[in-house]
């Protein structure tokens, strides 16, 4: 009987190269799930799971901003935490052509380039979070402060406070 071989994202050897220790869980999934959906078909804490959103500034630049699943970006307070007059979510058809990476598996590990990369500081007070591992149905677990060094990023205040 063959062995299954075991699935390796771009991200997962990356995060083994800078031999940072993670977990992986999967699940089935054909298609584009929100992280609500995930993190209810993986049975993980929703305070624990971040997603990966992607933006461009009036500069044309490119910005990731990683934060809670339930949480909205705060486009105001992400603009300024990257220097920029405004941002915009970018269009969904340029994600792949930007990242590598296909909506519902975008990670800020490893995408084409290196672009400034702003974590919700909220993931700081946590012990480990979860992301996408760069593939629809595979999440990653890790610290956050390892997420912020296998991303090149910071942390910062990005999301929006409802009162």
């Amino acid at each position: 009987m063959a062995k299954q071989k075991e699935i390796k994202t771009n991200a997962m050897r990356i995060l083994d190269k800078l031999k940072i220790e993670y977990n992986h869980q999967s699940y089935e999934c054909d298609e584009f799930v929100d992280g609500l959906d995930t993190a209810e078909k993986l049975n993980l804490p929703y305070e624990q799971v971040y997603k990966t959103l992607v933006t461009v500034g009036s500069s044309k630049e490119y910005f990731v901003f990683v934060i809670p699943i339930d949480k909205e970006l705060d486009m105001k307070k992400a603009a300024k935490a990257v220097g920029e007059k405004s941002i915009a979510m970018i269009n969904i058809k340029d994600l792949n052509s930007v990242t590598g990476y296909v909506r519902g598996g975008c990670t800020s590990i490893g995408m084409k380039k290196q672009y400034k990369t702003i974590i919700s500081d909220t993931a700081e007070a946590l012990g480990k979070i979860y992301v996408s591992a760069g593939k629809v149905g595979v999440q990653l677990q890790l610290t956050p402060n390892d997420l912020c060094r296998a991303a090149n990023a910071v942390y910062g205040d990005i999301i929006v406070e409802h009162q």
